[in-house]
């Protein structure tokens, strides 16, 4: 196994430190959580936190049916934090994708640069490589709504019920999802970098011409989600 093994708080704390290296975010320009398995609850980080110094004490466990916080030990050598802290002021979109996608085990909400220009400019983010269609498939744009309300989390969670997994949120930030925090980091990974090509194939005055990948490619990723189905 090549990621960080174990408890899914140090593998959201990699993710963060990674993407504020990456110049993916600023330092506190997202949120990210992790549903803990076999309970109604998920690991979120908390209000305010810095994403390239989270710690296990950083992140505060809530209830997906509800919202409320939970009381008590949650898995395995998981004890809660303490003092109790808030969860980030997004929490009600994380809990709204995992209540609409209960194969989600992990969403990673960032303000990425690149991506965030693009929406600005009314651009959408071009699938250039096999690595982009593989891990993205498609991106989706969430109109605009106020950040950290229930009518974004309830708009952002409808249009993700198909099955879509990446999200722009209009002039605000995206969200990645997937069915572990590893697999989710990749897509946010590759979504900053399609942005960036996308960008750069624009500012050389050639986005006309810049082709997405190849129909042969996808239609082969189709067949091959078709089967495993």
């Amino acid at each position: 196994m090549n990621y960080v093994p174990g408890d899914l708080r140090d593998q959201l704390t990699h993710v963060g430190y990674d993407v504020v290296q990456a110049g993916l975010v600023c330092g506190s320009g997202g949120n990210l959580s992790a549903r803990i398995a076999d309970d109604d609850a998920c690991w979120v980080t908390a209000g305010g936190t810095w994403l390239d110094r989270l710690s296990r004490t950083s992140f505060t466990a809530v209830r997906i049916s509800d919202g409320s916080p939970v009381e008590g030990p949650t898995g395995p050598g998981a004890p809660l934090p303490a003092p109790r802290l808030e969860p980030s002021s997004e929490v009600a979109l994380h809990l709204a994708l995992y209540r609409a996608r209960p194969d989600v085990n992990a969403v990673v909400h960032l303000h990425p640069q690149t991506t965030l220009l693009l929406d600005a400019l009314g651009e959408r983010v071009r699938l250039v490589t096999t690595d982009h269609a593989f891990y993205l498939r498609r991106v989706v744009t969430v109109p605009f709504r106020l950040p950290g309300t229930t009518e974004l989390a309830a708009l952002t969670a409808a249009m993700a019920a198909d099955g879509t997994d990446c999200m722009v949120l209009s002039q605000h930030g995206c969200v990645v999802m997937a069915d572990s925090v590893e697999l989710a980091h990749k897509r946010a990974r590759n979504l900053e970098e399609a942005a960036l090509l996308t960008y750069r194939a624009l500012t050389a005055g050639r986005l006309d011409s810049l082709p997405d990948c190849p129909e042969a490619f996808v239609e082969r990723l189709d067949g091959a989600a078709a089967i495993a189905v």
